[in-house]
């Protein structure tokens, strides 16, 4: 799992270059408008919402004293949960729906990376079972998502545990980002099923190319355009090493 992590921070060191020697920014424009327009929309949500929660959490403390304290924490935390929620949510809507955008993308890398014409590689799945299989993917991933992040966001609001449930938060968050990432090229190697299995037995990879992808989100003001294009093309590398991999593996054995 070590050097899969590792492997995965060395694919986003060569992934700028890849993208401009393949010329595959073109194919980064419609996911990239998808990107900012849902950010934009899921940040105007998360201001108007983090205030409402933040006034929910402070009538926790019924005393009167320290009661404007706990109202800065409680908007402090209720902003916390928006973001962390936000983020999420953001995350599989851009990943569903940029499904059919970044197959192309997974086809060039995999045909540089093997060596091959593309044309072997072409997927027989059209664009709309493609948005269908991201979409698919990525509700199932969302609600495992909320189901192991909402209790964790709970006990967060225990201030002795929010440093610990941060960082564990971030680490899920990391992983399903990682996942949707690689199923790109997943898709047209395996079938549904299939491609789950095969992310829980590289979970390194998701994990790797998920902190990636989480790390560039938070980069202000270019994170939201620089990310997908970044972490889908390290992602692609990654996943077609390994079935590569596995593949030579099998026709040795």
């Amino acid at each position: 799992m070590l050097t899969h992590l590792l492997n995965s921070f060395q694919s986003y060191a060569v992934s700028f270059k890849m993208i401009s020697d393949l010329r595959l920014w073109r194919y980064f424009m419609v996911p990239i408008l998808i990107s900012i327009l849902t950010a934009v929309g899921l940040g105007l949500l998360a201001y108007g919402w983090s205030d409402d929660i933040g006034y929910y959490i402070s009538k926790i403390w019924p005393w009167q004293w320290g009661s404007e304290t706990f109202l800065t924490i409680g908007n402090v935390l209720g902003g916390l949960i928006v973001l962390s929620l936000g983020i999420i949510v953001y995350r599989h809507i851009v990943m569903a729906l940029s499904a059919p955008f970044m197959s192309p993308v997974s086809e060039k890398i995999e045909a540089h990376l093997l060596g091959v014409d593309r044309k072997h590689l072409h997927s027989s799945v059209n664009f709309s079972a493609q948005l269908m299989r991201g979409i698919r993917i990525n509700v199932r991933n969302l609600v495992r998502e909320l189901v192991l992040t909402v209790p964790l966001l709970l006990i967060g609001l225990i201030p002795l545990f929010t440093p610990f449930t941060t960082v564990i938060i971030f680490l899920i968050q990391s992983y399903f980002a990682g996942f949707g990432n690689m199923d790109y090229t997943l898709e047209r190697h395996y079938k549904y099923a299939q491609s789950v299995r095969f992310v829980k037995s590289n979970r390194g990879i998701a994990l790797g190319n998920g902190i990636g992808f989480m790390l560039i989100l938070l980069v202000p003001g270019i994170g939201f355009i620089l990310v997908l294009p970044l972490a889908v093309t390290a992602a692609s590398i990654d996943t077609v090493k390994e079935i590569n991999r596995r593949s030579t593996y099998e026709v040795q054995a």
